[in-house]
């Protein structure tokens, strides 16, 4: 049994932990990251490249048979599952090997191969072969996928997001559990490949929208592209000789009956925490075994360990994954100098067709009383209709007494893009007055944007008059 001594130990080689392991060394050599998994990064090897990699494909698929809408005449798209799968995979490795080399450039003698589990508040025990004793630690240990016990039955065409970038080729059908942003991004861009699939989703929820109005439009697009019950009935699932056989209630309340090729568990993930024995520490957890802690500081209670990443359950996004990385890496790093570290404003956005987006404050999160609401229909907006992507809402809150932006939802034509403005244009706390001041060029699809401030600023108590 080797012993190792360290001033940092980061547990988890992902996202958030290889930023924590870059950042804590700013401060001390003495680190070490421990990764027992895979290495590639979530990201990297099963979310946010190799998704958008299928999308990409289902983009061009639309396109092509689209063109005919613009009087381009073209044979509709023939889509080549095993070279659209080929191409996921080469350049899902490809992505997957710029992390693991930048890990293999890390010294040897500050990586250890194994799962930790904490012997008590310092102790770590690597597997059978390593115990590190560590004055400070940073859990990064990500996450994994959740499956309910219901969809098993499905047995082995029962899969999850992380398989179906192994796929060789295209299914003919899929039913997918979880209308999420994994399980939206998955099925709306399989659908527009040329695969028969059916969504199932609880209590209506579609994607991260809170907001009922952009909900329902969301639900109404949706449905005319696959078939979608976001608040689903499901009375059986059964494996069979031709793949799953799915029973359910249908819109009318008679049940209906799907055979499925596959079905695809989107149903959430779970944070990697059961194995990491937090029950040997003094950590504070909550009801779920998740450890308290300050999204500020990354910090856990008063302690020396600090939190990351996907593992914290809160904001499991990438960029959020390394602002969170650099938060903790920075404070074990300078420890007992704990700082709060830069938290950007709320931005989420899901790469379904049409795309959505959500900045700062929900409609959940509004207090009803002090918020005006504007909103902006993309059916008849200019440039979305020349595109022939008018489809979405967006709708823009802001404070009624400071005409302050507090935050937006939208489902509508290029969503990353307009999130990103609003992004700014809420961590820099600017007003709907402020906003209205910038530039709008013509014809873009911003101008939408435009008229949903117009349509806020009328609402305000002091609405500003300046050049708009």
């Amino acid at each position: 049994m080797k012993t190792r001594d360290v001033d940092v130990a980061v547990i988890g080689a992902g996202s958030a932990g290889l930023v924590a392991f870059r950042n804590a060394k700013a401060f001390t050599d003495n680190v070490v990251l421990i990764e027992g998994g895979p290495h590639g990064t979530t990201c990297a090897r099963v979310g946010c490249m190799p998704s958008k990699l299928l999308i990409a494909a289902a983009d061009i698929a639309q396109s092509v048979n689209k063109a005919g809408e613009f009087g381009i005449e073209v044979d509709k798209a023939r889509v080549n599952g095993r070279a659209v799968m080929d191409r996921v995979r080469r350049e899902r490795d490809r992505f997957v090997g710029f992390v693991i080399d930048g890990v293999e450039q890390i010294p040897a003698e500050q990586r250890i191969r194994g799962y930790a589990t904490f012997v008590d508040d310092h102790r770590l025990q690597i597997d059978d072969h390593t115990q590190v004793n560590a004055k400070r630690i940073v859990i990064a240990t990500g996450s994994s996928p959740s499956i309910p016990g219901f969809l098993k039955s499905a047995a082995d065409r029962l899969v999850v997001n992380d398989d179906v970038f192994d796929w060789q080729d295209l299914p003919g059908s899929v039913a997918v559990f979880g209308p999420g942003v994994i399980g939206l991004e998955l099925g709306n861009a399989l659908s527009r490949l040329g695969v028969d699939v059916t969504m199932f989703g609880l209590g209506g929820q579609i994607g991260p929208l809170t907001d009922p109005e952009v909900l329902d439009v969301a639900r109404r697009t949706f449905e005319k592209q696959f078939v979608l019950d976001a608040d689903a009935s499901v009375r059986s699932i059964e494996r069979v000789d031709e793949g799953v056989r799915l029973r359910y209630r249908g819109p009318d309340g008679n049940d209906v009956s799907v055979t499925v090729d596959y079905v695809i568990a989107a149903t959430g993930r779970a944070p990697n925490l059961t194995k990491l024995g937090l029950e040997n520490t003094t950590l504070p957890l909550d009801e779920r075994g998740v450890p308290v802690f300050d999204a500020e500081t990354s910090r856990i209670g008063d302690s020396h360990v600090f939190i990351a990443g996907d593992v914290n359950n809160q904001r499991p996004l990438l960029h959020e994954a390394a602002d969170e990385g650099r938060i903790a890496g920075i404070n074990a790093g300078r420890y007992p100098d704990v700082q709060p570290g830069l938290r950007r404003s709320p931005l989420g956005v899901v790469f379904s067709e049409p795309q959505m987006a959500l900045v700062g404050d929900r409609y959940a999160d509004l207090d009803a009383a002090s918020a005006a609401i504007g909103s902006v229909s993309f059916e008849d907006q200019g440039r979305s209709r020349v595109m022939l992507q008018n489809e979405g809402l967006l709708r823009v809150y802001a404070d009624k007494q400071s005409g302050r932006f507090l935050g937006a939802e939208m489902l509508g034509p290029r969503a990353e893009h307009l999130g990103h403005l609003l992004a700014w244009a809420h961590q820099s706390r600017l007003s709907v007055a402020d906003m209205l001041d910038m530039p709008f060029y013509h014809p873009v699809v911003e101008e939408g944007l435009r008229t949903a401030l117009r349509n806020v600023q009328r609402k305000l108590d002091k609405p500003l008059l300046k050049a708009a």
